[in-house]
């Protein structure tokens, strides 16, 4: 079963690549995305 499980996510894994969406999604939530530093704590603010 071992070699069933890993033949097969090693073939189905060599082709991924991410949409231009999402990584367009990730860029624009990372610039939206403020942390700030408290004294005890950190809070994220996202800014839309």
């Amino acid at each position: 079963m071992a070699k069933i499980y890993s033949e097969n996510s090693v073939e189905k894994n060599k082709n991924l690549e991410p949409k231009e969406e999402t990584i367009e999604f990730l860029l624009n939530y990372s610039k939206a995305l403020k942390v700030v530093k408290g004294k005890q704590k950190k809070y994220e603010m996202l800014l839309n």
